[in-house]
């Protein structure tokens, strides 16, 4: 068995608890009946490996899981899970993955969204994503797909929309939220997706992750199936995604081109012939990631950007910063680097003593390239060297790269990297200048420059996440929210009355004055709720019971069906399985 993972420091802040007691009767009733309801369409329609994922990941039909069950499950795969509250920022849910990490979002959906809610969830979470890690496979698609996208970057407006996003999901899953509130958060999403001006790395790999672990099929075009943990966890889509109204095309990296709607169907989805034709779609878009391809263009993606990102030297240096500027030769190669704000210096993901943010508090700048005359990266530079250019203690010198940049002062220290390569080389008294611009001067303190030659990756981030806070954690702990309202505590208590009659086996005549109760109940005061009727009905039927009120539980589901589609779709559906 795996051993349970450390969880770093800066990724506890978003970790929730799963308070078992906060779900209600109601709640789950909606698992039961979702899972009943799935297990009876996907037996045909799911990937194979999802039935039996359901009972190796440690969930049942009759009740939501509880975590530390599913995790004792999911650790035979060497994965685990954590508890959090609702939609946790894009970076974090990356980075939980990449470590083989499963988040589960702890939430319940309300019973008016039984079918679909574009809010993380409990069946989400559990019914979706947790059965499919049983393959292995896929498990390790996710694995792979972890580790490049937490090398992806974002840009500043793939973080407002996402906060767009949270807003609009957790007001639809909001029990005191009004439809005038629904609406603004909704225009408010559409404005923040309508005002995008280019398309990230990390907004391309989100939409691989859309169309293939939250919507993907397998198999064949003609006849696939389903085993997106989106289609899983909604037995409205999932119904409607294999028929001809939705478009099926083959699996390829195209897909990270093709946008998508949380709060709509979808109308075509990817079909991948096996999982380990993701893998390899995956690296091939990787191979064009900033960074894999290093150099100009992974620099001007980290610029537009506007984000934390890590810039790799050829010494193995790491700048960790908001990039603000780049200067380039008449051959379009880096000479100069600024960033703006707390910048972190490391290798090898480890940060440098000294050189935190808190230290860099101002930001950073550094010419890299070569050295004029010797044709030498800085890194490469001999004690012999620095003296010969007068570099001596207590004494000035004076360094001249190839571009024009001139460094002048007092060197007072050199900080070794690895392969007998300085790192940073820093200056007291300085003064850097290119022609008759000054872009260092002495009063700002020490010049600390970075050695190198060439830019060999940037990546999305800080290098040392556990010293460089990724994204601002949660203002108070995440909690996990209830359904529950005092309004329907008597419609809650007679949920919790038809589980106890079912898992029971009392008398005849308990049986039939409890549930004649409820039922006079639900067609005086609940004439809405479709859900508890069917339990009755079920109960019932499942005991060759006949009682005179059956027949008025029917005519009222009959009613419920006609007043709008997706009831009757439900109450069809459960119908089927009495």
């Amino acid at each position: 068995m795996a051993q349970v993972r450390e969880i770093p420091g800066y990724l506890t802040p978003y970790i929730a608890r799963q308070e078992y007691d906060k779900y209600t009767a109601i709640d789950h009733a909606a698992w039961r009946y979702i899972m009943r309801v799935a297990g009876d369409f996907f037996t045909d329609h799911a990937y194979s490996t999802y039935l039996r994922g359901l009972a190796e990941t440690g969930i049942n039909t009759e009740r939501i899981p509880r975590l530390e069950e599913m995790n004792a499950c999911l650790n035979r795969f060497g994965w685990q899970a954590v508890a959090v509250s609702g939609f946790i920022p894009p970076q974090v849910f990356m980075e939980f993955q990449s470590l083989g990490i499963m988040p589960i979002a702890c939430d319940m959906r309300k019973l008016e969204n039984i079918t679909y809610t574009p809010a993380p969830d409990i069946v989400h979470e559990a019914a979706g994503h947790a059965p499919m890690v049983a393959d292995m496979d896929y498990r390790q698609y996710l694995i792979n797909y972890g580790e490049v996208s937490r090398k992806a970057i974002f840009s500043w407006e793939d973080i407002e929309l996402y906060d767009a996003i949270r807003q609009l999901s957790e007001m639809k899953e909001n029990p005191t939220a009004t439809d005038l509130d629904v609406e603004n958060a909704q225009r408010q999403f559409e404005e923040k997706a309508a005002s995008i001006s280019w398309i990230s790395e990390a907004t391309e790999l989100s939409r691989m992750y859309w169309w293939t672990v939250e919507y993907g099929l397998v198999g064949s075009l003609e006849k696939p199936q389903i085993y997106g943990a989106g289609l899983l966890s909604s037995i409205g889509e999932s119904f409607h995604c294999l028929s001809e109204d939705v478009t099926h095309l083959p699996m390829d990296v195209s897909c990270v081109h093709q946008e998508f709607d949380i709060t709509r169907p979808q109308p075509q989805l990817f079909v991948t012939p096996d999982f380990t034709v993701l893998s390899e779609i995956l690296e091939e878009y990787a191979a064009t990631m900033a960074f894999r391809v290093g150099g100009l263009k992974a620099l001007e993606e980290a610029r537009r950007a506007r984000t934390v990102t890590t810039t790799v030297l050829d010494t193995g240096l790491q700048i960790s910063g908001i990039l603000q500027d780049i200067r380039v030769d008449l051959d379009n190669r880096p000479f100069f680097l600024r960033y703006s704000d707390g910048v972190q210096l490391s290798q090898d993901d480890i940060q440098l003593e000294g050189h935190g943010r808190e230290y860099h508090a101002q930001g950073f700048s550094s010419p890299i390239g070569r050295i004029k005359n010797l044709n030498i990266c800085p890194g490469e530079l001999s004690d012999t060297d620095l003296e010969r250019m007068g570099f001596r203690p207590g004494q000035r010198g004076r360094l001249e790269f190839a571009s024009g940049i001139v460094v002048d002062g007092e060197l007072i220290s050199s900080t070794p990297g690895k392969r007998n390569r300085r790192l940073i080389l820093s200056f007291r008294d300085c003064t850097v200048t290119q022609g008759m611009e000054v872009l260092f001067r002495p009063e700002w303190g020490t010049f600390d420059m970075a050695c190198g030659d060439l830019v060999e990756s940037v990546f999305g981030g800080p290098a040392d996440r556990s010293k460089f806070v990724i994204t601002r954690p949660p203002r108070q702990l995440p909690r996990q929210k209830t359904n529950h309202s005092d309004a329907r505590a008597g419609l809650e208590e007679m949920y919790a009355t038809v589980r106890r009659l079912r898992e029971s086996n009392p008398a005849l005549e308990v049986l039939a004055g409890e549930l004649g109760s409820i039922a006079g109940m639900l067609s005086t005061s609940w004439s809405q709720d479709w859900l508890l009727r069917l339990e009755i009905l079920e109960l019932c039927a499942n005991r060759s019971l006949r009682f005179d009120f059956l027949d008025r539980l029917h005519g009222e589901l009959d009613t419920l069906e006609a007043s709008s589609p997706m009831l009757a779709e439900v109450i069809q559906r459960g119908r089927k399985l009495l």
